[in-house]
């Protein structure tokens, strides 16, 4: 049975009349991607064409996902909106505070525990307004989305970066901050931009060795992690085609590895078979009415020059397996080319850890053509040489791989089977010996590599590929070995190579589940008592943000200029951190720890102008607060890559920093920035980032003259007296400084006049 089924019949009847006058009104044939983000929007029919990369639009998404980590903080904001029910269908999914450490039961056992008042919050919260709840162990928010509530031409947004999982079942599923979720949770509009749009033609078809996953290592490594921004990237062609529903999934999901707003598929026969499988006939039957509407149309794939603002082609029949990393997900390399790559860049070739699932690689499709590979390991007579891991996507997917005797093939090899969680693709991983910080390397099947990310260890280099590369690299131990051509000695010295994994799409037998971890909320939830304990270390309720006093920012700090890579994970860690994320005084201590000090080259480094004294970061932070002195931080490109998480704007909020100024922002960043009531600003002049100095002191020049379009200008003072001038551009409309003004979006929400 499908989940909202008359909301999205709603939209499917929509969506041909709204779609034709966009055809009408733009005067073109139209994409996917255009469809679908004409259909959702806030005012219903369409009146007039918007401008790629200019036009902020109010969309009327159709639902709302959070995962644990930041539905704290952003049901702590709901709470504030003074509303009795989510206004659209909205769920929340316990995946984030699971710790990878012995196996699945003993970890789920231990999380349960130590996470209780987390978990009993999130419940209740969620009983009380309406909200679907997920229970720990239930899976990771994207797979079980992908599995319940994910259609073809929906639109959704979630608070989780890799919400674009979702776009595998052809939706617009775009990654936000809490503060953005409660906008649509609270039944307004949600803005933005008009994306620009990239078109990925694939053409061929995958075969051997070679998955869905090398698709977007592939597009990773063209586009780098920032050459998506602002753009929806829309893939196409027979290729896409002939793939697999989930292998679409992980596509879209390592999207936002390369800064995309999202990414998506037109519907076709591959979605329609996985949506029978996870029982929505009834989805399926209602898309195929209208299976025109979900798809691109025919002479934009034709011609996509003329309607993309880039295009790449692909060809799967000649696309190698890949491998990404290490610190970086656009760092591309064949695997033919690994072993002189890591060889050259002294990368140690022996593996420590194989690791595979996520939400990104653990579909059953994955897990059966990785259990293939660990088959053959008796089969031939081999030795497992890595360790290896498996994180299964949902409990569904989990019990399916359990009664199809998957997971009795990977404990024959001996792997470790953790719990449906995301666990070591986020730094929940308890990994023995990684507090030795020795180089080493790994290799998995998720979507990030940056530095600490999995284990924490600065210097363990983590490769990404395919589940079925990292198994064959697992059983190898070795980072040059390529299963294509290079053959193992096995327990009787004999030279064999590894048969090509297969697979199967879907489960012969139908998906199965005992318990899939599903709490519908209470039809009346006016009576729910949601209880916050005071002395709580976990969960604070939270006080509105000032507004502004109207006049300009004078005398403020530098705080830190963050030298190179600045993403979320260095702004707001998670890992250990991650039991604090509806604490935001006691999460604040994690600000800016990961970011490095341009002046020391130091993490965690920095000048209290005012002692003259180096120290922590979020502790000079807090000595400017509480002197009442302002603070900003400047940093470099993309700053803010990666996660959706809100805190990296939170934080600095709370913690008295006034504006942020770097050379250019992540999309997510930039927007949970502006609703968080701070300055996102960037260089004009980029050169200007070499001209702030240690013990600088910032002046607004212009700030009572805050408008669309106009450069605000900064006074920089020197330590020696002398002055440099510097334009700080911005993208704020009317309505965001509105947010400015007020002190935050949620304030105006509180207030009624959003």
């Amino acid at each position: 049975m499908a989940f909202d089924i008359e909301m999205i019949k709603k939209v499917y009847e929509n969506m041909p009349t709204r779609v034709d006058k966009a055809r009408e009104i733009v005067g073109r044939p139209l994409t996917l991607t255009e469809k679908i983000l004409y259909n959702h929007l806030w005012e219903g029919n369409p009146t007039k064409a918007f401008g790629r990369g200019v036009d902020y639009v109010d969309f009327a998404p159709d639902r709302v996902a959070c995962q644990d980590a930041t539905a704290q903080m952003a049901l702590l904001q709901f709470m504030h909106a003074g509303k009795s029910k989510v206004a659209v269908p909205t769920t929340v999914h316990c995946d984030h505070l699971i710790q990878a450490k012995i196996d699945a039961a003993t970890d789920l056992a231990r999380a349960k525990t130590q996470s209780n008042e987390v978990f009993d919050f999130l419940s209740s919260v969620s009983n009380k307004y309406g909200i679907g709840f997920w229970k720990p162990g239930a899976g990771i928010i994207h797979q079980v989305v992908l599995e319940n509530y994910a259609f073809p031409g929906g639109m959704m947004i979630g608070t989780d970066s890799h919400t674009v999982n979702a776009g595998g079942l052809g939706m617009v599923a775009i990654g936000v901050g809490g503060a953005d979720a409660v906008d649509v949770m609270s039944g307004m509009a949600w803005e933005l931009k008009f994306p620009k749009l990239i078109g990925v033609k694939l053409t061929g078809k995958l075969s051997g060795w070679t998955a869905p996953k090398d698709v977007i290592l592939k597009v990773a490594g063209i586009l780098t992690v920032k050459g998506g921004t602002g753009a929806i990237v829309e893939y196409f062609g027979e290729g896409a085609k002939a793939m697999s529903c989930t292998g679409k999934g992980t596509i879209c999901n390592m999207g936002a590895e390369i800064g995309a707003t999202t990414s998506t598929f037109g519907y076709d026969d591959s979605m329609s078979r996985y949506l029978r499988s996870t029982n929505r006939a009834e989805v399926a039957d209602a898309a195929d009415k209208i299976a025109s509407y979900l798809t691109g149309d025919p002479e934009v794939y034709a011609d996509p020059e003329k309607y993309f603002d880039q295009v790449i082609e692909i060809n799967l029949s000649t696309l190698e397996p890949h491998l990404n990393g290490p610190f970086t997900p656009d760092l591309a390399t064949p695997i033919s080319k690994m072993k002189d790559e890591a060889v050259k860049n002294n990368w140690p070739l022996q593996i420590q850890v194989g690791l595979i699932g996520s939400c990104t690689n653990s579909s059953y499709e994955d897990i059966s053509r990785a259990a293939s590979l660990a088959r053959q390991v008796a089969d031939k007579n081999l030795k497992t040489k890595s360790q290896f891991t498996i994180t299964p996507g949902s409990e569904v997917v989990r019990s399916t791989i359990e009664r199809d005797g998957f997971i009795d093939t990977f404990h024959k090899i001996g792997a470790t089977v953790f719990a449906n969680a995301c666990g070591p693709c986020i730094g929940m991983w308890d990994r023995e010996g990684a507090e030795k910080e020795e180089r080493n390397t790994i290799v998995h099947s998720f979507n990030r590599n940056f530095s600490k990310r999995a284990d924490g260890n600065p210097n363990t280099l983590a490769f990404v590929g395919s589940p079925e590369l990292v198994t064959a690299l697992a059983i190898a131990g070795d980072l040059s070995f390529n299963p294509l051509t290079d053959k193992l000695i096995n327990e009787d010295g004999e030279e064999v190579m590894l048969d090509e994994p297969t697979g199967d799409e879907l489960p012969a037998k139908g998906f199965y589940a005992e318990d899939p971890g599903f709490q519908a909320p209470a039809e009346d939830g006016s009576n729910v008592q949601v209880v916050v304990n005071p002395a709580s270390e976990r969960l604070q309720l939270l006080a509105p943000f000032d507004a502004w006093d109207g006049k300009n920012i004078t005398g403020a700090k530098l705080l830190i200029k963050a030298f190179g890579k600045c993403t979320t994970d260095h702004i707001s860690m998670a890992g250990p951190w991650l039991r604090f994320r509806g604490h935001l005084d006691n999460i604040s201590n994690n600000m800016l720890i990961g970011a490095v000090n341009a002046y020391n080259q130091k993490t965690n480094s920095v000048k209290n102008q005012l002692t003259g004294q180096y120290d922590a970061v979020p502790a000079v932070a807090r000595a400017y607060k509480a002197a009442g002195v302002p603070s900003i931080v400047v940093g470099d490109h993309n700053y803010g890559e990666g996660s959706s998480r809100e805190h990296a704007a939170m934080e600095p909020r709370f913690l008295g920093v006034k504006a942020v100024l770097v050379k250019s922002f992540a999309r997510i960043h930039e927007t949970n920035l502006k609703k968080q009531g701070l300055l996102g600003l960037t260089f004009a002049n980029e050169a200007d980032y070499d001209k702030i100095q240690e013990d600088d002191t910032i002046n607004f020049l212009d700030l009572t003259e805050f408008a669309p379009g106009k450069p605000l200008t900064l006074e920089f003072v020197h330590a020696d007296g002398t002055k440099d001038i510097i334009l700080a551009n911005h993208t704020y409309n009317e309505g965001q400084i509105g947010w400015f003004v007020a002190g935050s979006a949620l304030n105006l929400i509180a207030a009624g006049k959003a």
